[in-house]
């Protein structure tokens, strides 16, 4: 699975490839729920989840309840983006908890940690080189 971090201060956004361990943590979560990355190697950090895609890229969706996929008629985002005023289309999307058919999760920094993301996720050595 894997984690895409945005942090609002910055602007910038940061992935993380999560082993299976750190997945099972990430099991059941819903869509608005905040964790903590001391389970997923951020010390620290408090984040909230925001949204992903399951293994097909189907968008999750915040008011659609579960972890199953469902065609719903859809009149806005996330899932469907109308080319006119009014349009409405039934698509399919995946339900707001995350499950072990999501392959990424979109999540956003609500609270820092003593480090900075780029030292966690291995940023600097980059910039340095």
């Amino acid at each position: 699975m894997k984690l895409v971090l945005a942090d609002p201060e910055t602007g910038k956004t940061y992935q993380k490839e999560l082993d299976k361990n750190q997945e099972k943590v990430l099991y059941g979560v819903k869509i608005g729920d905040k964790i903590k990355g001391d389970s997923i190697g951020l010390v620290g950090y408090e984040m909230i989840i925001t949204g992903g895609s399951d293994k097909d890229g189907f968008p999750m969706r915040p008011d659609l309840h579960g972890t199953s996929r469902k065609r719903i008629l859809l009149s806005k985002g996330p899932g469907f983006h109308p080319k006119r005023k009014g349009e409405r289309r039934r698509k399919t999307i995946r339900g707001n908890t995350i499950a072990e058919d999501i392959v990424q999760v979109n999540a956003k920094v609500v609270k820092k940690g003593s480090k900075s993301l780029d030292a966690l996720m291995g940023k600097e050595e980059e910039k340095k080189e």
